[in-house]
């Protein structure tokens, strides 16, 4: 499963206590391009991620959900989850960030494939949603290339420091991901 070797740059590793530095670090260096879309930018501190990989850790263990970093030539260059699987439902949501440097590349398109991978293939799950910023424009285009449904903008659905906005909410059900044939070696 994980680690996940996409191409001979990029690869998907479980989020371990050792990242806490570097996580801390990138979001530090990134902050004023990541807070224009993600809330919780401002309040992430070193020990945020002391805190939280644990439970992330954790969550894992319990097929409950997960938290990967994204490395580019083994650097940490951003995150990719599923939010918490709900089994009774089988679904899930998946959130990803990344370093403005590496955007536009194809990279976060990459890691969101091979999610949908594990996804849907190795556990099976019937139905992922990706909610994006109204406006983000690149985080937006990532859904629509993998076939994903637009479902509707969800108004008011996130405060952003000083501001409600939107969110579009896109969906992909797993017998249409089994009709875009495609393949992927297993997670």
């Amino acid at each position: 499963m994980f680690p996940y070797k996409i191409n001979d740059h990029i690869t998907l590793r479980l989020v371990t206590e050792n990242d806490s530095e570097a996580l801390f670090s990138l979001v530090t260096k990134e902050r004023q391009h990541l807070r224009k879309w993600l809330p919780w930018v401002d309040s992430t501190t070193l020990s945020t991620y002391s805190e939280l990989i644990p439970i992330w850790i954790k969550q894992y263990e319990k097929k409950a959900g997960l938290q990967a970093a994204i490395l580019y030539d083994n650097v940490i260059i951003g995150m990719i989850g599923l939010h918490s699987i709900q089994w009774q439902n089988s679904q899930t949501s998946i959130g990803y960030w990344l370093s403005e440097r590496y955007e536009g590349k194809g990279i976060m398109t990459k890691c969101v494939e091979a999610l949908l991978h594990y996804t849907f293939h190795e556990n099976g799950l019937e139905r992922v949603e990706i909610r994006c910023g109204q406006g983000n424009v690149k985080s937006n285009r990532i859904p629509i290339k993998l076939g994903f449904t637009h479902e509707g903008t969800a108004r008011h659905a996130e405060f952003l420091y000083d501001h409600y906005h939107d969110l579009e909410v896109y969906s992909l059900l797993h017998e249409e991901w089994k009709s875009l044939h495609i393949e992927k070696t297993p997670l």
